[in-house]
């Protein structure tokens, strides 16, 4: 029996789909682990476990839940590799900025300037023996808003998978994770559309055909500030402090896992399109499509027999 059921959280609209015997008990605990992992890594709730220890930044070590610590990790590692827009120290310049909230605004120069000194993830201390992390400057702030949801989605599906589900879809706003057959195609297959990014939400430039794979996408389009006639969207570039200036318009990534989709998309958002492609081909596990600003689209290798334009 398969079952579908939709909640607000994280910012978002999720969506869960389940095919086994009994998807609403299924439904009812992915909603519990959903709330749970929101505790744990959101750095929006004041209270969250993520929170202590941005509160603690300059104060002392705190100790963290294993999942918390290991992203934490992961997040820091791929911040430090080349090339990388990640940076997950960014949330001082996210919190200036405020982009997708009620209160965004352009902050002054001086304030960008305070926030870019403090966006240092070298300054993140890690103990790996006591599962414990220091930010070593009063004011510094992890912000794993880049990772976080595909590390929740992998943690869902995993804990599916150990109920014998026949299938599942998870769609965290767009962060989509699909296993096992759909039931409503006889192939069995997954259609993901890829959203076109000069178009209204829902409008796709073309599908993805896939099982058992991750499809993240990160556009300048998502979420945005206007002021005047200027649009500031919400990908930050570490170095100035302002939004990345990019020709791309998105860049959506397919793996395995969600959170190999959230660490790339990340990464390689913003860079010269032609390194940023050649670095999809040359890594392994993970394919990808690049939209421009000008409707131009790149299609990795390993995708094209997979990939469906609807829009020329």
């Amino acid at each position: 029996m398969q079952l579908s059921h939709s909640v607000k959280m994280m910012g978002t609209i999720i969506d869960i789909v389940i095919d086994s015997d009994t998807p609403h008990q299924h439904i009812k605990e992915v909603c519990h682990l959903l709330t749970v992992y929101k505790n744990r890594f959101s750095a929006n709730d004041n209270d969250s476990e993520l929170m202590i220890i941005n509160h603690n930044a300059g104060i002392a070590p705190v100790t963290v839940h294993p999942d918390l610590f290991e992203l934490i990790e992961l997040g820091k590692t791929h911040s430090l590799l080349q090339p990388s827009n990640l940076d997950i120290a960014i949330g001082p310049l996210v919190q200036s900025w405020r982009i997708g909230f009620e209160d965004a605004k352009v902050p002054d120069k001086e304030n960008i300037q305070k926030a870019i000194a403090l966006a240092n993830p070298e300054h993140i201390i890690l103990n790996a023996a006591e599962k414990s992390v220091f930010l070593n400057h009063k004011g510094m702030k992890i912000d794993l808003g880049a990772l976080a949801k595909g590390y929740i989605a992998d943690k869902i599906m995993d804990y599916l998978k150990t109920k014998n589900v026949s299938s599942a879809m998870i769609n965290l706003g767009g962060n989509v994770l699909v296993y096992g057959d759909n039931p409503k195609r006889e192939n069995g297959i997954w259609h993901i559309g890829i959203q076109h990014p000069q178009k209204q939400r829902g409008n796709n430039l073309g599908i993805l055909t896939l099982k058992d794979k991750s499809v993240v996408t990160s556009g300048i389009y998502e979420r945005y500030l206007q002021v005047g006639d200027k649009d500031y969207h919400h990908i930050f570039d570490r170095h100035t402090g302002y939004p990345i200036e990019t020709d791309m318009a998105s860049l959506t990534i397919v793996s395995d896992l969600s959170v190999n989709c959230e660490i790339w998309t990340t990464r390689l958002f913003g860079l010269p399109i032609k390194q940023a492609f050649e670095t999809i081909q040359s890594t392994p596990n993970i394919e990808g499509i690049i939209i421009t600003k000008d409707n131009r689209f790149a299609v990795t290798s390993g995708l094209k027999q997979d990939f469906q334009l609807l829009y020329s």
